[in-house]
C-alpha cells in the first residue's frame, strides 16, 4: 500500500488521545472497553510503555472498588485484560478474563445455532436480537483468548458467531450490514445500514486472518474473508469527500460519523490490499481533522440502539466526546504504524 501520513503526526495525535482517555471517568463497560482497547493496540503498536501504565493504573483501581455483572457489552473490558497480563504476567487479569469467557460460554443468553444474543444489563433486554456491536465486545474477544490457549472449543464458539451474524446482519445485494436482526420477527427491525455497525464488523473481521494461525483450516474463516472482502469493496462508494462515511451509510442526508469512519479505514489498512490506498488517505485526512490538540475525537455519535426510523439516527447527537470514538481512532493509528512496521 502507497500510505501518505506523517509518523510523527499520527503519534502526536495518539499521545494527546490516550492522555484525554484517560481523563475520562469511564467505567467497567463497553465504552471504556473500546476505549482502552484502543489504547491496548496504541502501545502494540509505539511500544510507549506509559500508555500501558495509565491504562494499567486504572483497571486496577477498577478491580479494587468491585466489578459488575458479566454482560455482552461489559465483556469488552477483556480486550485490554489480554494486553495487561501479557505485559505484566499477572493471573489477576486472567483470572478475569476466563470468568469473561464462562459466562460468554456457558451463562450468557443465546438463541438459534447457538448465537449471543446482544446484551447491555442483567435483563433480557433485546430478546433474540443479533446486534453486529457483538462480534467486537464479545466474539473477537473469545477469538483472542481461544487463540491464546490454543482451544479450538473457544477459537470455533467465536468463528460460529461470525459466521451466523454474517448470515443474520449481512445484505447480500448491496453487502453493507445491517444494524441489528429479531430473530423472533425474522426482520431487521428499521434495516437501515448503520455505519459503526459496518465499522465493527468490519474491523473485527480484518483481525481474524491476521490473527488466528492457519486461519485457512477453519470453514468459517472462509466466509468471513469473503464477506469482508465484499463489505469493503461497497464501502468505498460510500466514502464522502472529506473521506469520512455517513452514520447511515446510504443517506446523504445523514452526517458524516468519525468512530464508524476510523473503524472503517482501520479494516481496509488491516486488509492490505493496496487498491484500498486512496481510500486510506482520504480517511487519514478526514479523521484527523476532527482529532484536537487536546486529544478529543469530533463527531462522533452517541450510543445507539437499534433506532426506529431514519430520524432515530439522523438525530442520535454527536456533541460529545465518547470511549469508542477515542478507541477506534487509536485502533486506526495503530493499523497505520503496525504497516510501517
Amino acid at each position: 500500500m502507497k500510505l501518505q501520513y506523517e509518523k510523527e503526526q499520527i503519534e502526536s495525535m495518539m499521545d494527546a488521545i490516550v492522555k484525554k482517555t484517560m481523563a475520562m471517568d469511564l467505567t467497567w463497560d463497553w465504552p471504556c472497553g473500546v476505549a482502552y482497547y484502543g489504547i491496548s493496540e496504541a502501545y502494540a503498536a509505539s511500544g510507549k510503555k506509559e500508555y500501558l501504565e495509565l491504562m494499567k493504573a486504572r483497571v486496577d483501581e477498577y478491580i479494587e472498588l468491585g466489578l459488575p455483572n458479566w454482560t455482552v457489552n461489559t465483556c469488552a473490558m477483556g480486550h485490554c485484560l489480554i494486553t495487561l497480563y501479557e505485559a505484566t504476567g499477572d493471573e489477576k487479569y486472567w483470572n478475569i478474563v476466563m470468568d469473561k469467557i464462562d459466562y460468554l460460554r456457558n451463562k450468557a443468553l443465546r438463541f438459534g445455532k447457538k448465537v449471543l444474543q446482544h446484551t447491555v444489563s442483567v435483563n433480557n433486554d433485546f430478546p433474540e436480537q443479533a446486534w453486529a456491536d457483538t462480534l467486537f465486545m464479545a466474539a473477537f474477544f473469545m477469538l483472542r483468548v481461544g487463540i491464546k490457549l490454543k482451544d479450538d472449543d473457544i477459537i470455533n464458539d467465536a468463528l460460529n458467531n461470525y459466521f451466523w451474524h454474517i448470515k443474520y446482519l449481512q445484505d447480500p445485494a448491496t453487502s453493507f450490514w445491517y444494524h441489528g436482526y429479531n430473530n423472533i420477527n425474522q426482520d431487521h427491525m428499521s434495516g437501515f445500514y448503520w455505519a459503526r455497525a459496518n465499522a465493527w464488523a468490519a474491523y473485527t473481521m480484518s483481525q481474524v486472518g491476521k490473527r488466528l494461525p492457519a486461519c485457512y483450516l477453519y470453514p468459517p474463516y472462509m466466509d468471513i474473508d469473503c464477506s469482508l472482502r465484499d463489505q469493503l469493496a461497497a464501502l468505498k462508494s460510500m466514502q464522502t469527500e472529506d473521506g469520512l462515511w455517513r452514520t447511515i451509510l446510504d443517506d446523504d442526508g445523514s452526517y458524516e460519523e468519525v468512530s464508524a469512519s476510523c473503524g472503517i479505514a482501520a479494516a481496509m489498512t488491516a486488509s492490505a490490499n493496496p487498491l484500498y490506498s486512496r481510500y486510506i488517505n482520504k480517511a487519514i485526512a478526514g479523521v484527523s481533522k476532527n482529532v484536537t490538540e487536546d486529544g478529543r475525537v469530533l463527531n462522533v455519535s452517541g450510543g445507539t440502539a437499534v433506532m426506529k426510523d431514519r430520524e432515530g439516527y439522523r438525530n442520535v447527537p454527536k456533541t460529545w466526546i465518547q470511549g469508542w470514538g477515542q478507541g477506534l481512532a487509536l485502533a486506526f493509528f495503530a493499523e497505520l504504524l503496525k504497516v510501517e512496521k
